[in-house]
């Protein structure tokens, strides 16, 4: 019989104090062992592929955007718009989410620029993101530490569906840049944003509210949807494809433990969306080096894959395994799936670190 355990995701309630106490804040995760060499090898920055890559990305969603734009009130703007919207509204969040760890590119300020545009794409403040993502990677699923966690118990299964079109993720995002834009942080960022980072913080809200409250000026002054169509509401109709790869990283598996292979998740998917997705389907793989560039993931992936649990072969069948395990922790909140390593895979840590999490059997 399963018994629920309370869980308190907030920053600063009893999960957040209880974490400290056992050792789960900022703990030593478990890493599957890797030469020295072949990880020098791996963590190797190239300028070549993510300027590639990039170019490929902003040339298509210029040329998509344009041609929406030149077919404006016709059928024919449908799948111009259709492309732009994810490549505006997904794929903005995996160029955030890279560059803000500065690896793609070996020139900084190339990750920098990268990473301030797809943040604004993407409507998270800059700064206070780059120390939430920070937090993520230390204390990934760890419940009152880990501040992006996505799908949390029991599950909000109707707040999800909405999070396909950005609803609610939009307004949450436009409150807190609103806040921010008036110098007040939220009560989660004041957990991990440095004070002398709060002035940097209240500057990029700024800026990115005077460019949507410009963008919205056009829309008005020429009474025209194409500026909105253009900057804003790709956000709304184009993040389908981001939620539907985010969800699968963590959701369902365990919280509470230090070893990502069992709280997340290898998905093996089409190249269009590994595009798009800059490779983070590889996601245990990165998780346990956030150091090596997305390039370099798949080489990775066929190094250690005999340390991990075997991937979900397709999104399809991930959706498939995560889905009931959502269903059943709307009634047992401690319900998660246990990930199955290989014979040839070291064992799992001490489970003195899982504390809440009991075996889904």
């Amino acid at each position: 019989m399963e018994e629920n355990v309370k869980r308190d995701y907030s920053l600063t309630g009893e999960s957040a104090k209880r974490a400290v106490e056992v050792g789960l804040a900022s703990a030593e995760w478990y890493h599957t062992e890797i030469p020295r060499k072949t990880m020098k090898s791996l963590m190797q920055r190239s300028d070549g592929p993510a300027l590639r890559d990039t170019a490929i990305w902003l040339g298509v969603l210029a040329l998509s955007g344009a041609a929406g734009a030149f077919f404006w009130a016709t059928w024919w703007c449908l799948p111009f718009f259709f492309a732009y919207g994810v490549l505006y509204g997904s794929a903005c969040d995996s160029r955030w989410h890279e560059c803000g760890h500065g690896t793609p590119f070996k020139t900084r300020w190339m990750n920098d620029v990268v990473y301030h545009i797809a943040s604004f794409m993407v409507m998270r403040n800059p700064v206070s993101w780059r120390w939430s993502h920070a937090r993520h990677h230390t204390d990934t699923i760890i419940v009152g530490r880990d501040a992006e966690i996505s799908v949390m118990r029991p599950p909000d299964l109707y707040k999800l569906l909405l999070n396909f079109i950005g609803v609610l993720d939009v307004y949450e995002s436009f409150k807190t840049l609103s806040k921010n834009a008036f110098g007040i942080l939220t009560t989660d960022e004041v957990e991990f944003v440095p004070e002398m980072e709060k002035t940097k913080a209240v500057r990029a809200a700024r800026v990115h509210l005077t460019i949507y409250g410009f963008v919205i000026a056009l829309a008005v002054y020429f009474q025209t949807w194409i500026p909105l169509m253009l900057v804003g509401l790709p956000r709304l109709y184009g993040c389908w494809h981001m939620s539907l790869t985010g969800v699968l990283q963590h959701a369902g598996l365990a919280d509470n433990v230090i070893d990502h292979r069992l709280n997340s998740r290898t998905v093996y998917m089409n190249p269009i969306s590994r595009f798009i997705y800059w490779n983070m389907n590889y996601h245990v793989e990165h998780h346990m080096f956030p150091m090596v560039p997305y390039h370099a993931l798949p080489e990775l992936h066929k190094l250690i894959k005999h340390d991990l649990p075997a991937p979900n072969l397709s999104m399809w069948s991930a959706y498939k395994e995560v889905l009931p395990v959502l269903v059943k922790q709307l009634r047992y909140e401690d319900h998660y799936l246990k990930r199955e390593l290989p014979e040839t895979a070291k064992p799992y840590l001490d489970h003195f670190h899982n504390l809440d999490v009991v075996a889904a059997e």
